[in-house]
C-alpha cells in the first residue's frame, strides 16, 4: 500500500501554488494525498511569517497536525521554516524542516528521514536558490494558481520576506505558456498568476523579457476565460502592460495594488518606491480604463513613527479610491527587517483601533462595490465548494465579488452566466439566467 500525504497550507497564494508542486513532487514518488484527519503518514505543514499572528497560526497548525495525525511524519517547510528553523523544531511533533530553496528535495529527504529524537533540520541559504519548475498539477479547483515568478528584489523596511524568498527569479516564458496550456486543457477556466514581486518577471532571465511579454502569451491560450493578475507594485504598470490589462478581455478585471499608507513621509520610512500622488494618478487611469474594476490593497496601521495626520492622510486616500476590498494589518515587527529597530513604536491599542477604522471604511466601500453590480449580468465562474449557509452554488465575478444562486451541480468549476439582484450583509445574491 502507498504512503499517504495531508498538507496544510498557510498565508498567500503563492504558498497555496508551492503546495500544489509538493503535492505533484510527492505523488510522483508513490505518495497518495488524504485528508488530514485520515491518520496519514506524513503531513507537510507549509508556513507563512509575514506577521506575527501568522506565526501563530503557524504554531496551531503545527501542533494540530502532530495531534491528528496518530503518529505520521511531521514535517514543516514555508517561510517560517527558512527564517526561524531552530524555532520551528523546538515545536513538540516535528520530525523535519525543510527550507524554501529545499522544498523540491523533499522527497528524497523523506526517503533518508529517520526517526532520531531530534527533528532534521535542512535550510539552505536562499543566495543562488534556482527556481524549480514543477508542472503545475490540475486539481479539483475551478481556479488554477500558477506560480511565475519568486523572491523580492526590494527591500521594504517592514517586510521578512525577501529573508525567506531570496532573490527574484522566474520562469521561462516558454515554460509559464505550456503550463498555462496544460492547465486549461485540463479544465481550468481561470488562472491566477502568483509572485512575490510580478511585476519583475522576466528581469533575470536571458533573454531579459517582462511581464508585458508574458501577458501577451498567455491571453492568447485558446480556452482561457481569465487570467487573474496577483498584488503588483505601482511601478510595474507599465504602458506595455497597462495597454494589455485594459484592452485584453481575458485580463480579469481585478487587480490588487498594494498601498500601505496614504502618507508619503510613512511610505518613505517604510521604504516604498512611489508616493501617495503616483499611487492615485495610477489608481484614477485603472479605474477610467476599466468598468467595475475590482480593487483591492493592503494598508497596514500604526507603522512605526506613524501620527495622528499621516493616519487622517491614510484615511482620506482610501476614502477617495474606489477600492471594492482593504486587507488591513497592524504593524508587526519582523526580526531581521529594517523596521524592527525604529523608535516612535505606535502603541498596540493605538494601531488596533486605526486599523478597525480602515476595516469599518473598507466594509462601506465593500457596500457601495456591491451595490454598483445590482441588475447586471455577469460571467461567474462557479467555485467547487457551495455556499456553507444555504448550499447554493457560489460564482466569482471576474471583478472578484462572490454571488450565490441557484443551480445544478454540473455548473462547478464551470462557468455561467448570472444576474446579480440581491444584497445581504455578507452576501450577494444573484440568479442564474437561460444556458
Amino acid at each position: 500500500m502507498s504512503a499517504t500525504v495531508a498538507f496544510t497550507t498557510l498565508g498567500c497564494r503563492l504558498n497555496q501554488a508551492d503546495t500544489q508542486a509538493l503535492q505533484t513532487l510527492l505523488e510522483r514518488r508513490g505518495f497518495r494525498t488524504v485528508p488530514l484527519g485520515a491518520r496519514p503518514d506524513v503531513v507537510v505543514v507549509n508556513t507563512c511569517t509575514v506577521t506575527a499572528r501568522a506565526e501563530l497560526s503557524d504554531r496551531r497548525a503545527i501542533r494540530r497536525a502532530a495531534r491528528v495525525s496518530g503518529g505520521g511524519r511531521v514535517v514543516v517547510t514555508g517561510c517560517w521554516a527558512q527564517t526561524s528553523p531552530d524555532d520551528v523544531a523546538a515545536l513538540g511533533g516535528v520530525d523535519l524542516v525543510v527550507g524554501n530553496a529545499d522544498k523540491a528535495r523533499l522527497p528524497d529527504l523523506l526517503a533518508d528521514l529517520t526517526r532520531t529524537g531530534a527533528p532534521r533540520i535542512e535550510v539552505s541559504a536562499l543566495a543562488g536558490a534556482r527556481f524549480e519548475a514543477v508542472a503545475p498539477r490540475p486539481a479539483g479547483r475551478a481556479r488554477a494558481f500558477l506560480k511565475v515568478q519568486d523572491g523580492c528584489q526590494h527591500r521594504c523596511a517592514f517586510c521578512v520576506v525577501p529573508l525567506a524568498r531570496g532573490a527574484s527569479r522566474s520562469l521561462p516564458l516558454d515554460v509559464v505558456e505550456a503550463h498555462a496550456r496544460a492547465l486549461v486543457e485540463a479544465g481550468h477556466p481561470e488562472i491566477v498568476l502568483t509572485g512575490v514581486d510580478l511585476g519583475h518577471y522576466g528581469a533575470d532571465l536571458l533573454p531579459r523579457t517582462s511581464l508585458a511579454a508574458l501577458l501577451a502569451r498567455l491571453v492568447a491560450v485558446e480556452g482561457l476565460r481569465w487570467l487573474r493578475l496577483s498584488s503588483m507594485l505601482p511601478a510595474y504598470f507599465t504602458g506595455e502592460v497597462l495597454e494589455i490589462v485594459t484592452a485584453s478581455p481575458v485580463i480579469a478585471p481585478h487587480l490588487h495594488v498594494p498601498l500601505q499608507s496614504g502618507s508619503d513621509r510613512v511610505l518613505r520610512a517604510m521604504r516604498r518606491p512611489y508616493t501617495a500622488a503616483m499611487y492615485r494618478g495610477l489608481v484614477e487611469r485603472l479605474a477610467a480604463a476599466i468598468p467595475r474594476l475590482g480593487l483591492g490593497a493592503d494598508v497596514i496601521a500604526g507603522f512605526p513613527g506613524e501620527d495622528e495626520d499621516d493616519f487622517a492622510d491614510t484615511l482620506a486616500l482610501v476614502e477617495a479610491l474606489p477600492f471594492s476590498y482593504l486587507h488591513v494589518f497592524p504593524y508587526s515587527a519582523r526580526r531581521g527587517t529594517g523596521a524592527a529597530g525604529l523608535p516612535d513604536r505606535v502603541p498596540p491599542a493605538t494601531a488596533a483601533g486605526r486599523g478597525g477604522r480602515l476595516r469599518a471604511l473598507a466594509a462601506v466601500k465593500n457596500r457601495r462595490f456591491r451595490e454598483s453590480m445590482l441588475g447586471r449580468v455577469e460571467d461567474v465562474l462557479v467555485l467547487e465548494a457551495p455556499d456553507r449557509a444555504t448550499g447554493d452554488l457560489v460564482g466569482l465575478t471576474g471583478n472578484y465579488m462572490e454571488v450565490t444562486f441557484r443551480g445544478p451541480d454540473r455548473l462547478r468549476r464551470r462557468t455561467a452566466r448570472v444576474r446579480v439582484t440581491a444584497l445581504e450583509p455578507a452576501a450577494t445574491r444573484g440568479t442564474l439566467e437561460e444556458e
